[in-house]
């Protein structure tokens, strides 16, 4: 499978962006789905995962209210809601795909076995 995001921007603080993650090659339906981020001199950070058919989500900390992720698999995409968005939110952002088990999100990069090319977000203050 191949993942390409998209959606990224420039943006002012409190605003909103919508990012997708578009899958080719087979169906990602039986994948945990993932997008992290990695700003200059970091390690790549989770930001938010979903199960393979979206009822189990989870968040980074940092992000928990503030971003929503969600999927479509007969889309074969997954998309991530960003409002209130912060300076510190600045990275590009990746999405990244594991075949998992039913209920089952990852936390873990490393655990990871697709990875999409980033797309850039980039919030003024």
């Amino acid at each position: 499978v191949q993942l390409q995001a998209s959606g990224g921007g420039l943006v002012q603080a409190g605003g909103s962006l919508r990012l997708s993650c578009t899958a080719s090659g087979r169906s990602i339906a039986t994948d945990v789905m993932g997008w992290f981020r990695q700003a200059p001199g970091k390690e790549r950070e989770f930001v938010a995962s979903i199960s393979r058919v979206g009822t189990v989500r989870d968040y980074a900390d940092v992000v928990k209210g503030r971003f929503t992720i969600s999927r479509d698999n007969a889309k074969n995409t997954v998309n991530l809601q960003m409002n209130k968005l912060k300076p510190e939110d600045t990275a590009p952002y990746y999405c990244a795909a594991r075949q998992g088990v039913t209920g089952q999100t990852i936390k873990s990069k490393d655990r990871y076995d697709v990875w999409g090319r980033g797309t850039q977000v980039t919030v003024s203050s």
